[in-house]
């Protein structure tokens, strides 16, 4: 079920941390949500989400069988949460989490953008972990910075952050018109080494994997491991909602990342 695993983000002898970064593969949807599907606005039925977000939380170790996701808008904002949070509209809005609760799983669902997980500690040895949802809409208004913040508002020495950036979409995928890059650039100009001319005149590829690092590193994280895995072009183990756009099909699934204090 796990795309991706890194010893430099957490090595084997850290047993108090559990992470996946979790692919399409090992649920019970069907069709074009086949078939972990953790999105509940995916239009997908919602009695196969519960049972495949069930899965995954159990998988986890989780003391409740629902990871904990926010109602997700491509903003800024960090909530640290330390319980359950309702579902369907209920559900608060945000896209990033931070807890130093254990056997709460909190994580992000994505499609194409970065699922951005965090671990770190406090001074007495207890940790801190973060999830974000970081596509260029929320990298660019300062998601992963913001959750820096929240862990180090709940304790977190920054010294001891890492992140990882899970399956996203790749630059070579990731073709963006001209003239995208013009806020990245009016913020920073050295973002301009994460575009590139496309082959097609007129457009840019754009590495988001490598901005997001960029931006955690700008944000005082010493450690940021990428997957390298792109959503776009691994038809068979990931959703991607541009893959889907460009098959013209009219919804698409979405896969969760998620991050667990065991205990």
């Amino acid at each position: 079920m796990i795309i991706f695993k890194s010893a430099a983000f957490l090595p084997q002898h850290n047993t108090d941390i559990a992470y996946g970064f979790y692919g399409r593969q090992g649920g019970v949807s069907t069709g074009i949500y086949s078939a972990l599907n953790c999105g509940p606005g995916s239009g997908d039925d919602l009695g196969c989400v519960r049972e495949n977000r069930r899965r995954i939380a159990q998988h986890m170790g989780a003391r409740i069988d629902d990871p904990v996701t926010l109602w997700q808008y491509h903003s800024a904002d960090c909530l640290y949460v330390d319980s359950a949070v309702p579902e369907g509209d209920a559900r608060p809005k945000g896209d990033a989490l931070v807890t130093d609760q254990p056997g709460l799983m909190i994580g992000v669902l994505t499609a194409d953008c970065g699922p951005v997980l965090l671990h770190g500690r406090k001074a007495s040895g207890a940790p801190v972990i973060g999830a974000a949802h970081a596509g260029w809409g929320g990298a660019l208004k300062g998601v992963l910075e913001n959750t820096v913040t929240q862990m180090l508002q709940t304790g977190a020495l920054a010294e001891s952050i890492k992140a990882c950036v899970g399956p996203c979409i790749g630059s070579a995928s990731y073709e963006v018109s001209a003239g995208f890059e013009a806020p990245f650039l009016a913020r920073d100009d050295e973002a301009e080494r994460f575009f590139r001319e496309a082959p097609r005149p007129g457009h840019l590829l754009f590495d988001l994997p490598g901005y997001i690092a960029f931006r955690l590193a700008g944000a005082g994280v010493g450690t940021v491991i990428l997957s390298d895995v792109d959503t776009y072009a691994e038809a068979e183990r990931c959703f991607s909602y541009r893959r889907a756009t460009h098959r013209g099909e009219t919804s698409y699934g979405r896969q969760v990342s998620g991050i667990l204090i065991r205990g």
